[in-house]
């Protein structure tokens, strides 16, 4: 089994520490003295990074911490040049090995046009596509895409352990139980979060983001747009 560490860089992202025998992949390194003590702290050797997109606030650290370490850098093959550091590229369902695990690329743009996920071991990195409650903004995409990329991420087995790019689900609760006050599913969401609003909430829960994520629960391309153009305009009370 991989195990999944994480800490924060910047304001609110999240920096992914997957182990292995001792072997670190870093996922999304925007900052990289956060990554440096997080591998201290777990007595691991950095093996590789892996970026989902090419937002400084997830490439920020990877040249720097690839070049101290000795590292490759893996993206998106539609990300090549778009930041410092990329040194592999990988395509939609193309795989490699981290030590003995298989890892899936799925391109699926949406927030930027060459996002990826990377899928391991019963774990998925989504990115900015996928959030608790939310998804990412369309940046570069289309809601098409993105109803698209959400349908592929949301059928992933139950047991999927989904460690998104950034903590935004109080906020998100908050915009859901305005838009569906009677929706006593994302209530008891929103007021279990509220409740403890410094818990981390990942890894997120496929049959929860299912049940209660206004984005993937929207029945086709016209209401995920229309959603998401209300999350865009909406300002918290």
């Amino acid at each position: 089994m991989i195990d999944v560490h994480w800490v924060r860089a910047l304001k609110d992202n999240y920096v992914y520490i997957l182990v292995v025998d001792g072997r670190a992949a870093v996922v999304d390194p925007g900052e990289a003295a956060p990554v440096e003590a997080g591998l201290a702290r777990l007595g691991v050797r950095l093996a590789e990074i892996w970026c989902t997109h090419h937002h400084a606030d997830h490439t920020g650290a990877a040249a720097e911490l690839a070049a101290r370490h000795r590292v490759d850098v893996v993206g998106a093959a539609a990300d090549w040049g778009r930041y410092a550091g990329q040194t592999r590229r990988v395509a939609d369902g193309e795989t490699f090995r981290f030590c003995d695990h298989e890892v899936e690329a799925w391109h699926i743009p949406a927030h930027t046009k060459g996002h990826t996920a990377f899928i391991v071991d019963g774990n998925c990195f989504p990115g900015d596509t996928l959030f608790g409650a939310g998804c990412g903004r369309l940046f570069e995409g289309t809601p098409a895409m993105m109803h698209a990329a959400l349908r592929r991420l949301a059928a992933q087995p139950d047991a999927t352990r989904v460690w998104c790019g950034h903590e935004y689900t109080l906020h998100n609760l908050t915009f859901a139980v305005e838009v569906a006050p009677d929706d006593a599913a994302i209530r008891a969401r929103y007021e279990r979060v509220a409740a403890a609003p410094d818990v981390p909430t990942v890894p997120l829960s496929l049959p929860e983001e299912r049940a209660t994520n206004l984005f993937v629960r929207a029945p086709d391309v016209a209401a995920l747009a229309e959603v998401r153009k209300r999350k865009d305009e909406w300002r918290p009370k």
